[in-house]
């Protein structure tokens, strides 16, 4: 096991056996990331090279990373601390500090619901069960299709529509009065289907 300390805070430890293995305990205990392929090794590769010798880069380099390979793998993480001359620890804490970075791969498309305060109030609950039964997604998880992720996200800025929710990176406003957000849900199942029927 490898433990790694955040500020004395807290702790995690993470298995130190190759992954691979059956026996590795990392998987049950949510730590576990599939190995990577060269393609993504060599994408974080030249990520570190842009941002080596930049001051802060450690943000920058996982933005990139997650933009490029849609999560931050812990190869990423490793790397960019040795890099920036920090811990893998170090690193770590940065991810699961920003609410906006992610250690596990996201679906091929990505609904947020706001559960702010007013999107709470205003129905958020109905949409998270709605978009669940419509896509197989659990919250904050991916379906096991892998085509959507169903993430939880706090105040989008945009409390005068509530509720809100995002697929894609489009803004639904009033989405529980609306049609449309569940529409764009439908729209989409329908493609993928007509899609994986052509492949």
């Amino acid at each position: 096991m490898l433990k790694f300390h955040f500020a004395g805070i807290f702790m995690i430890d993470i298995c130190a056996t190759n992954h691979a293995e059956v026996n590795c305990c990392c998987k049950e205990r949510g730590f576990y990331m599939e190995k990577l392929n060269g393609e993504a090794l060599r994408t974080i590769d030249e990520i570190v090279a842009r941002h080596k010798n930049q001051a802060g880069p450690c943000i920058e380099m996982l933005h990139e990373v997650q933009n490029e390979l849609g999560y931050i793998p812990f190869e990423a993480m490793e790397k960019i601390a040795e890099a920036t001359g920090s811990s893998a620890a170090e690193v770590y804490g940065v991810v699961m500090f920003y609410a906006q970075f992610t250690t596990e791969p996201k679906g091929k498309h990505v609904i947020n619901v706001c559960l702010g305060t007013a999107c709470y109030v205003k129905g958020a609950q109905q949409l998270i069960d709605r978009v669940e039964k419509l896509t197989g997604a659990k919250v904050n998880r991916t379906s096991e299709d892998g085509l959507f992720s169903l993430d939880a996200t706090r105040c989008l800025g945009a409390c005068g529509l509530a509720p809100v929710c995002i697929i894609d990176g489009k803004y639904f406003g009033n989405a529980l009065a609306s049609s449309d957000f569940t529409n764009e849900i439908r729209r989409i199942v329908r493609e993928e289907k007509k899609a994986g029927a052509k492949a």
